[in-house]
């Protein structure tokens, strides 16, 4: 989810903010105890200020691996009181992080993250109790996977024999250092969609919640080596990249199906890269940005079609950049995701960089950001990378956004 990096160059910035989010994502499960849990859902006419929980390599909750099962609970209802205390509404928590659960799952053996072992169970249910405790507050839970990644490196060694990624590592390819699911593989796509549906079926979550990892992030001078699947399953596509974007098109479909078949109460929202493609690349729809990284050339992933189709509720894009940035500034990515959401009927929320608030000169940039949000109509709130970053409360700014554009707990109606 997060890499920190101080000084962005204009060729590296996108790769850069991808890897915020991205670098705290893994993977975790196995589900027979999950108990169905009734508790009334949290209304959706306020603004939504969300925190992102990662839980990827410890980032922010657990703190560490091994806590007893009383400490882990201690700091998670730590996490809800700071975010009430914040007038924050919402918490993103990564549940899946690298082909492991925070939870019992028939798909995915039990994270490393809470035991320091894959695979070993923790003594209790995380995700029952996160669920539980957030909605006593009055907050919501949106359940946070990562599709495709299986770890973050490239071996199998610490993989349990219950990880998929020892069951059928035919479905996986090492590419950049680390484990993935392929996603041009058709039946990834089919447990990747059950593995998610399994927990809408046995939890109370108001949200399943993907970010920005879809086909990996491009690594120098390394050919992503999906060739055999493209030769078998590709040939009516003109490109490898017509077919990979299709690849994802057909999980984020089929996934929005799915989880409104099972409960359609439950929102289905997708936060990537920033920048969908600069103007250079496409001059009718792209943005005036010079970012390197650009999501449906490199990620394969053509968010704008998911919202012209419905296929998510909400899309919530880093947007990772300060005020004024040369490549990707904020203000004009604001405007461009307000202008597309403003022709669907997809909420927008604002990805925004608690973690990058000591880097950027002005220590009001966050307060901005959020008081300029506010301008469109089509902007319904904000969620923060990374609840870490807010607890320090950088340049004050965690106390100035509770005292200033959240002082009101009773949120901004719309």
């Amino acid at each position: 989810m997060k890499s920190i990096i101080k000084k962005i160059s204009v060729l590296a910035i996108t790769v850069l903010m991808a890897t915020t989010l991205n670098a705290s994502n893994i993977i975790m499960g196995n589900n027979h105890n999950a108990s169905k849990i009734d508790n009334q859902k949290v209304t959706k006419s306020k603004e939504l200020r969300g925190v992102w929980v990662a839980s990827v390599s410890n980032i922010d909750w657990p703190s560490k691996k091994g806590l007893s099962v009383e400490q882990q609970k201690r700091e998670f209802l730590t996490i809800l009181d700071n975010v009430k205390k914040w007038n924050m509404n919402a918490v993103f928590v990564q549940i899946k992080p690298s082909g492991d659960a925070f939870y019992p799952s028939k798909y995915a053996p039990w994270s490393e993250y809470l035991t320091g072992t894959q695979g070993i169970n923790p003594g209790y249910d995380p995700l029952k109790f996160m669920v539980e405790e957030a909605h006593k507050r009055g907050i919501e839970f949106h359940a946070w996977f990562n599709p495709y990644r299986l770890s973050v490196s490239s071996s199998r060694d610490k993989l349990s024999k219950d990880n998929i990624g020892r069951k059928k590592p035919e479905w996986t390819v090492a590419y950049g250092g680390q484990l993935y699911l392929n996603p041009g593989i058709p039946e990834v796509n089919d447990y990747v969609v059950n593995s998610i549906v399994e927990v809408v079926k046995n939890y109370d979550v108001d949200g399943v919640h993907m970010d920005d990892y879809f086909y990996p992030y491009k690594v120098k001078n390394q050919e992503y080596p999906d060739s055999a699947q493209y030769q078998k399953y590709g040939h009516k596509f003109s490109s490898v990249g017509d077919w990979r974007r299709d690849n994802v098109n057909k999980l984020v479909e089929k996934l929005h199906s799915s989880i409104k078949k099972e409960n359609e109460n439950v929102e289905f929202g997708i936060s990537p890269f920033g920048v969908w493609r600069n103007a250079s690349t496409d001059p009718s729809r792209g943005s005036e940005t010079k970012a390197g990284v650009q999501n449906y050339d490199d990620l394969y992933a053509d968010i704008l079609l998911w919202m012209n189709k419905g296929w998510i509720d909400y899309v919530a894009p880093q947007i990772y950049w300060n005020q004024g940035h040369k490549a990707a500034e904020y203000n004009t990515l604001v405007k461009w995701w307000s202008k597309y959401a403003g022709q669907t009927k997809t909420n927008l929320y604002i990805g925004q960089a608690a973690y990058k608030v000591n880097d950027w000169q002005n220590a009001k940039e966050l307060i901005n950001q959020v008081n300029f949000n506010r301008n469109y109509p089509e902007v319904k709130g904000s969620i923060f990378f990374s609840y870490k970053s807010l607890l320090t409360n950088p340049k004050n700014a965690t106390n100035s956004l509770a005292q200033g554009p959240y002082a009101n707990s009773e949120n901004q109606e719309f």
